[in-house]
């Protein structure tokens, strides 16, 4: 079983910024990909940033050019640099991961952590 522990949410205004923490324990052998998702109230949960072990990331288009997703590797720990944030951006975050090339993302899912834009 594997454990995600996110932190780091909060109240922020418009145009703040955050920065999420997320550290994954317990039976892990390997993971591929790290990501964070969000869901908003009455909205699906959505992909909004991951990174592979090789480094290589990618986006959801409303948080190119303002979120950057980080992780490292050893100590299985993935960031994600909130900057120039929208009121649209409030949601649960949420962090998962991939084990393997190929697999889903995991049925493992943390507590979250809420992120409150308004002013």
């Amino acid at each position: 079983q594997v454990q995600l522990v996110e932190s780091g949410g909060g109240l922020v205004q418009p145009g703040g910024s955050l920065r999420l923490s997320c550290a994954a324990s317990g039976s892990i052998f390997s993971i591929y990909r790290m990501g964070w998702f969000r869901q908003a109230p009455g909205k699906q949960r959505e992909l909004v940033a991951s990174i592979t072990i090789h480094g290589s990331t990618g986006y959801h288009d409303s948080v190119k050019d303002r979120f950057t997703i980080s992780r490292d590797n050893a100590k299985n720990t993935v960031a994600l640099q909130m900057n120039n944030l929208k009121p649209e951006d409030t949601a649960v975050y949420y962090c998962n991961l991939v084990s393997r090339v190929g697999n889903p993302w995991s049925d493992n899912w943390g507590q979250g952590t809420q992120v409150t834009v308004s002013s």
